[in-house]
């Protein structure tokens, strides 16, 4: 058994990723990020998950999440799971900065992902979709 520290922030663009479990923690068992996202900033396009599950724990302010287009408005305290291969995406229109618990079972998506999106949307001119969809690729996600 191992304690894990909460990791270095990872920010795209105005978000903030946190890891406190990667995969090699957990034999593979379990990622878990903490996501940070002020109002009325740019989010992920939509996407699906090939080959991991992903739940949602809503710690402050209300995250809209879409998925397979339902929309679920989480508060603080409320949950939801996201299989595999489901769309989604999320967007946060309230007046305060969210904070959610991303828990990715297995724990395959490493925080490498967020550290090459990163690169791409922070270096200064519009990313390359071509580039962003190589990455997504390698990590075992899909654009919509």
């Amino acid at each position: 058994m191992n304690i894990a520290s909460p990791r270095e922030a990872i920010r795209i663009g105005q978000i903030e990723i946190r890891y406190l479990l990667e995969g090699a923690d957990t034999n593979g068992a379990l990622a878990l990020f903490e996501a940070t996202v002020p109002p009325n900033v740019r989010v992920p396009a939509p996407h699906r998950h090939v080959t991991y599950d992903e739940t949602i724990w809503e710690i402050a302010g209300t995250c809209t999440f879409a998925v397979e287009g339902r929309e679920f408005a989480l508060a603080p305290g409320q949950a939801l799971f996201i299989p595999r291969g489901a769309a989604h995406q999320f967007v946060n229109g309230g007046a305060e900065t969210v904070r959610f618990l991303a828990a990715v079972t297995p724990g395959v998506l490493r925080s490498d992902f967020f550290r090459e999106i990163g690169a791409l949307v922070n270096a200064g001119a519009p990313p390359d979709p071509k580039a962003i969809g190589a990455i997504m690729a390698r990590h075992g996600l899909q654009p919509v």
